[in-house]
């Protein structure tokens, strides 16, 4: 009798695991460098091999590339029909679920978008060696709002309500809570300074680093 409940725990206990991850069939496009949803529709963004979007929760995926002239898609955002790429070429629009693209370029003085965000009419663009970009406009037009940043290789983006939070290559995190106008630097206890991914959930900060792990702050990035 015991045998058997211990394989029945061992056959639950597989299927529970197996039940975690599915691979999807796809996307093609090589390496998956960002990904971004609004319900069931799922937008891939890939090295080399632009955007793929999926409208049935990943089981097929479609290639949506018409107007996208650089296919090196590095990052992307949605803020209601708007869909915008961060691409090594610049920032690029689809205002009909990527079934076409349009550069948004003006103003944009360097054009390796590393990372994206949008909090309200705000989107912010963050760029490799080029800081912090910021539109108003739906991208139409782009200002650099760097004040404080003592590193300009921005890696990563998250909005938490007014607070904007930049992870850079080397640099460590970086605080703005006036829409970026300003930049203070949050480093305390951060081990490693090479920020690559941030993610916000409730009050918890999450850092993902390059070779040092994940670190959380509770107390909006002063520790």
């Amino acid at each position: 009798m015991k045998k058997l409940i211990l394989l029945t725990i061992i056959a639950i206990s597989a299927n529970i695991v197996n039940a975690q991850w599915q691979q999807t069939s796809g996307p093609g496009g090589g390496s998956i460098l960002c990904l971004t949803s609004d319900g069931s529709t799922i937008f891939a963004g890939t090295y080399k091999g632009g955007v793929f979007l999926s409208i049935d929760s990943g089981s097929n995926w479609t290639a949506v590339n018409n107007g996208l002239t650089n296919l090196y898609v590095s990052s992307l955002a949605i803020s209601g029909t708007n869909i915008f790429a961060g691409t090594c070429g610049g920032i690029f629009l689809s205002t009909n679920n990527g079934s076409s693209w349009t550069a948004v370029n003006n103003g944009l003085t360097n054009t390796d978008v590393q990372s994206l965000a949008i909090s309200g009419t705000n989107i912010f663009a963050g760029t490799n060696a080029g800081g912090v970009f910021l539109s108003t406009d739906s991208g139409s037009s782009w200002s650099e709002v760097n004040n404080g940043l003592t590193n300009y290789n921005i890696k990563s983006l998250a909005i938490s309500e007014t607070n904007i939070f930049a992870g850079t290559n080397g640099g460590g995190m970086f605080l703005s809570i006036d829409s970026g106008s300003s930049w203070t630097a949050v480093n305390n206890g951060l081990t490693n300074t090479d920020i690559r991914s941030l993610a916000i959930s409730g009050t918890n900060i999450f850092v993902g680093t390059y070779g040092g792990g994940v670190f959380l702050s509770i107390n909006n990035g002063t520790s």
